[in-house]
């Protein structure tokens, strides 16, 4: 059977538990037309590049789909009937990612580190710039 992922973004007013129902009820549909989900991952409440029906953060929730692609139809045509579900993407891969998506393990890295997204650290690697120059020296 083909591959598929599919992300969908929920409202972000929405309850953690709400999400998870979503969640279900999408695996629901796919099981009962003869497919089968490999792996749910929720991303959880991330910021949007741009504000979509007035919400400017969503819930991220991707799913990793074995199935036909009548089922895949399905799914989406129930994913724009909900009204809880902002945006959802669909694609087919030709192989699920193993382990943890890359979303999945750049939390993990921000969660270790403690330092932020640069490792860097101080600036230590730059040269001393030599004393500062007064406004008088500059205009002179």
């Amino acid at each position: 059977m083909p591959l598929y992922e599919h992300v969908f973004l929920a409202r972000q007013d929405l309850a953690q538990a709400q999400v998870d129902a979503l969640a279900e009820n999408a695996t629901k549909i796919i099981e009962d037309n003869g497919g089968k989900v490999v792996k749910t991952e929720t991303w959880g409440l991330r910021s949007l590049a741009y504000r979509i029906q007035k919400n400017r953060k969503a819930h991220y929730v991707m799913l990793d789909v074995d199935a036909p692609a009548p089922v895949v139809a399905e799914l989406e045509r129930q994913t724009q009937i909900n009204e809880d579900v902002v945006r959802y993407m669909t694609i087919k891969v030709d192989a699920h990612e193993q382990g943890p998506s890359a979303m999945m393990r750049r939390n993990e890295r921000s969660d270790r580190g403690g330092r932020g997204r640069d490792d860097r650290g101080g600036r230590g690697d730059r040269d001393d710039r030599g004393p500062r120059r007064d406004r008088e020296d500059r205009d002179s």
